[in-house]
Formats: C-alpha cells, structure tokens, sequence
C-alpha cells in the first residue's frame, strides 16, 4: 500500500498551508503548461489519480466534463475535497493507486497531479490506465522531476560566490527515497528519466509532450521567489495517447545489387 502520509495531522496542516492547497490551480505554477496539454473537457469521462483538495475534478466539471472521479488514498483529502463544493457532475472514492483496477474503456482522460512518484508500481499503475482509457483517451500528468528526486540528501548547494546549484548523485540507484518534506519520513520512488518514459511506451502509450518544467520570465517576474526554479527542473509534464501495444519486430536490411558491401 502506498504510504499514506496525508492522513497525518502534522502532515495534512504543513500542506493544507501550502500556497496551491490555498490558491487552487491557479497558485501552481505549472498549471498554465498542464492545461495546455489537456483535450477539450466538453462531454468527456474523467479520472483524477491522487486528487487531493480535488481542484481539479472541480474545474474539469465547470469545463464541460460529463463525468469526474477523483481518488485518493487520503482520507483527510477526499473530506477536504467534498467539503470545498459539490457539482453534479463530481463524484470521489478512496482508493490506492497501488491496487488501481479500471473497468476497460471507461475514461476519454486519465490526469495525474504530483502522485505518481509515490507509487512503488509504476508499471503495473500504467497498465491500469490504459486498459481504463477508451480509444483516443489521453493520459496527462506531472511528477517530480527525477534529477529533483535523485539525490539521497536534497537541498540546495551554495558556492563560494552565492550562486545556487543542485546535487545530483545516485541517479542510476533508483527506487525509494526518505525526506524530511513537512513531515519526517514521507517516501517517494525514484524513477531514471529513461525508465519513467521507456515504461509508459512499453505499456502501449504514444508520447505527445514531454516538459522539463520552468517557471517562465513572466512568471519570475511576478514571484521572484521562482527564480532558483530555473537552476534545474524540478517537475516533469508528460502527455500522452493511446497507441497499439509494442510488438517485437526483426529488421531486414538488403542491400541493393550495386551497392558494395562495407568493410
């Protein structure tokens, strides 16, 4: 089961306090690249994975969708979640994305906001979503970034001239990572670049975009507390389609007859 943190007082307070649990979508920086990789919500079946305050499920109901369900593991977060408003079209339930079983073609979205990167059952989670998505369904999602992740001790390093930078170091050791992020012990599962991608077209997914988040000049210049952002991604938005499932395949080469052979 995944670590359900949330469900701590201490936790849940620290977070509660956060400027996007206060703001909503529109105090997360990354929104902006999200929504942009997002299909016209009008009619459509949704499924929000970890939705914590549910911000989402609520936005995508006023966008148009027919049908939201928001999941999570928390059960502080669904409360909060049904206590900040209802819509007819929102619906939520517990559940822990380690045991994700969909009913086959049932969703045209899959949206994931900062929730992946604590499922230990990475593979197996994608391989539930896409049995999950009907034909053309779309799978959108943001985690940290795995060079934000990496590091056994993370934190920001300060040379001698005050300039910023980021240790990167046991990159290729991947799998769980212990911090202290407003609470002590809170684990997260990390994940090469090349394995996050490599597993999702291995499931039987079609890349559409791939961002290495950063906080525009705009939006440095209007929070200038974002500027370190910009010394390394700290977040990873992937957009994603359905596609047919891998096959192995062997490849012929013939040469033609006036081409010489190479030596």
């Amino acid at each position: 089961m995944t670590q359900n943190i949330y469900d701590s007082d201490a936790f849940f307070t620290a977070y509660s306090q956060l400027p996007r649990s206060v703001g909503g979508l529109d105090s997360a920086p990354e929104w902006p690249a999200l929504r942009a990789m997002l299909p016209e919500m009008q009619g459509k079946s949704v499924l929000d994975l970890g939705c914590g305050y549910g911000w989402f499920c609520r936005w995508a109901a006023e966008a148009g969708a027919a049908r939201v369900l928001g999941v999570d593991v928390s059960e502080k977060m669904l409360a909060q979640a049904a206590g900040m408003g209802e819509h007819a079209a929102v619906s939520y339930a517990r559940l822990d994305l380690e045991q994700l079983a969909l009913p086959p073609a049932s969703y045209d979205l899959v949206y994931s906001s900062l929730a992946f990167h604590y499922v230990e059952g990475y593979a197996t989670l994608l391989a539930a979503i896409r049995q999950g998505l009907q034909p053309g369904g779309k799978l959108v999602f943001s985690i940290e970034h795995p060079i934000f992740m990496a590091p056994r001790q993370p934190g920001w390093l300060t040379d001698a001239q005050g300039r910023k930078r980021w240790p990167v170091d046991s990159y290729q050791q991947q799998g769980p990572r212990v911090s202290d992020w407003l609470a002590p012990g809170v684990i997260k599962q990390h994940r090469t670049l090349g394995t996050t991608i490599n597993a999702l077209l291995q499931a039987g997914f079609q890349l559409e975009h791939v961002e290495e988040w950063g906080p525009s000049e705009e939006q440095v210049a209007l929070q200038p507390a974002l500027a370190e952002e910009r010394e390394r991604p700290m977040l990873l938005l992937i957009g994603c389609g359905l596609g047919s499932p891998p096959q192995l395949a062997t490849l012929r080469v013939k040469r033609k007859v006036d081409e010489p052979a190479l030596t």
